[in-house]
């Protein structure tokens, strides 16, 4: 687990794919550079498309991990936004 901490918090349980997206990238827009951002999900795609996301925008990905498995699975993200 990263010592990071976050200065925004993203809870996107419950909401599929493309919304956990598009709010991360809403969320990045208003956050300030080198911000981080922690993002809470159930929606699997997630492991793909917030990966996706930071590595097309230019983003830091700090931190992926899951808790529980199968319709327990929580995935939780700390994305950095890029210094300009």
């Amino acid at each position: 687990m990263s010592n990071t901490q976050p200065q925004h918090m993203l809870d996107t349980s419950g909401l599929m794919c493309p919304e956990p997206v598009m709010m991360l990238h809403k969320a990045i827009r208003t956050a300030q550079a080198g911000e981080v951002i922690e993002i809470l999900a159930t929606d699997p795609a997630t492991t793909r498309d917030i990966p996706n996301f930071c590595r097309h925008l230019g983003h830091t990905l700090v931190e992926q991990k899951q808790t529980g498995e199968g319709d327990d699975a929580k995935f939780i993200y700390l994305v950095q936004k890029k210094s300009s």
